[in-house]
C-alpha cells in the first residue's frame, strides 16, 4: 500500500526516525534516564532500530564524532516502556507501587520476547541503575521482534512536532511487542485515534504543562547525530 507516514518533504526520502504504528524492530540499547520534571521519576527506554531500508535510505551516523562508524542502516528511535514514569507511589486504594519492582517486571516481559530469561535470573545487583545497566549488555542487538509503538506528540523550540514514542500497556486488547514469529498473534494493531495524543496546536504554547516537559532527554553520550 502507498503511504506518506515515513516520508520526508525533502526529496520523498524515508525519514531516519521512526514513527509511532505497527514495526519490527531490534533493540540496540537500554537505558534508565531520570525525567526532567520529576526527580524521582524515571523512564526505561528502548533505543531501537527497524530492519534495513533498501533504495534512496540514508540513515543517521551512528557516531558523529566517528563516521568511520557509518550509518544506521534502518530507522531508529527511542521508546519508552511505559507510557507513564516508574515511580515509587501510594495508589488511593493504599496499594503501594515500587518503581523497582516495576521496572523488573518490564525486562522480564523484554526477556520473554527477545530471549535470555535465564540469564536475566541470574544477574543480581544492588540497585536497579545496576540491574538496567547488565540488562543493556544482555538484550543489546537482539533478534528482530514486532512492536505497536504509540506516541506522544511534542513541539521543539523550532515549532516542529516531534514523536515522544511508548509502548501501549498490555491489557486484554493484546500486548506491546511480541516474538516475529509467534502462533496466534496477540500483538496490539495500531490505532492513532486510540494510540497517538496529538498535539493541539492552538494550545500548544499556552497548556499548563509545557510541551517541552515531554521532550526526550539529552543524549547518553553516545555521539549519534540524533539523541537516542
Amino acid at each position: 500500500m502507498l503511504s506518506t507516514k515515513d516520508m520526508s518533504t525533502g526529496g520523498g526520502k524515508m525519514r531516519p526516525l521512526m514513527g509511532p504504528g505497527n514495526n519490527v524492530v531490534r533493540i540496540n540499547s537500554i537505558s534508565m534516564d531520570k525525567t526532567p520534571w520529576d526527580a524521582e521519576a524515571y523512564q526505561i527506554h528502548l533505543h531501537v532500530e527497524s530492519e534495513p531500508i533498501n533504495g534512496d535510505f540514508e540513515g543517521f551516523l551512528r557516531d558523529q564524532n566517528n563516521e568511520s562508524l557509518g550509518r544506521y542502516t534502518g530507522q531508529i528511535a527511542r521508546v519508552r516502556m511505559s507510557p507513564f514514569p516508574y515511580k515509587d507511589a501510594t495508589l488511593n486504594n493504599g496499594r503501594e507501587i515500587s518503581k523497582d519492582q516495576e521496572i523488573l517486571k518490564a525486562m522480564i516481559f523484554v526477556s520473554e520476547v527477545v530471549g535470555g530469561r535465564e540469564k536475566l535470573d541470574a544477574i543480581e545487583a544492588a540497585t536497579i541503575d545496576t540491574f538496567v545497566d547488565e540488562c543493556n549488555k544482555l538484550f543489546s542487538n537482539s533478534e528482530f521482534f514486532n512492536v505497536c509503538l504509540g506516541s506522544r506528540e511534542w513541539e521543539n523550540k523550532e515549532g516542529y512536532v516531534n514523536n515522544d514514542l511508548y509502548f501501549p500497556k498490555l491489557s486484554r486488547d493484546g500486548v506491546p511487542m511480541e516474538q516475529r514469529d509467534v502462533e496466534n498473534s496477540r500483538l496490539i494493531t495500531f490505532d492513532k485515534s486510540t494510540h497517538v495524543r496529538s498535539l493541539n496546536k492552538t494550545n500548544a504554547t499556552t497548556n499548563s504543562t509545557p510541551a517541552a516537559t515531554f521532550e526526550p532527554a539529552a543524549s547518553n553520550g553516545t555521539g549519534s547525530d540524533f539523541e537516542l
